[in-house]
């Protein structure tokens, strides 16, 4: 594992108080795999440099999905994608977006946010962008 990715998985684990670092690799994977699928174009590569090479995949090589989420949907796929129950799907997805949120300038964020319906912004720990 490369120092970058043990970096991101141990913010994830601090920010969603993990106990392991492979449930916060989990809910990397969960979370990119399902932002990846809302996100399109240069925005989706854009992030995905931003991010250790292992996360690339997780945001660019899955199909667009035909559908966009509300915010509860989103929380929601990722609870689907793992099995698991809302709120350790919501915990997973505030603590991924967070430090998405902290990695991407504030252009790419804005720009990741006009991709995705109102309301994801507090996902990511923001305001929505005027």
């Amino acid at each position: 594992m490369n120092s970058q990715l043990e970096t991101l998985l141990d913010s994830v684990r601090e920010r969603g108080r993990y106990a392991r670092r492979r449930e916060a690799a989990g809910a990397v994977d969960s979370v990119l795999d399902v932002l990846g699928a809302h996100l399109v174009g240069d925005d989706r590569r854009d992030l995905a440099r931003l991010l250790p090479p292992e996360c690339g995949p997780l945001l660019t090589v899955g199909e667009p999905a035909s559908e966009p989420l509300t915010p509860r949907g989103f929380v929601e796929a990722v609870a689907a994608r793992d099995h698991g129950d809302f709120d350790e799907a919501r915990r997973a997805v505030t603590a991924v977006l967070g430090i998405v949120a902290e990695v991407a300038d504030d252009a790419l964020l804005r720009r990741i946010l006009t991709q995705l319906p109102p309301g994801h912004a507090g996902l990511f720990g923001r305001t929505e962008p005027v």
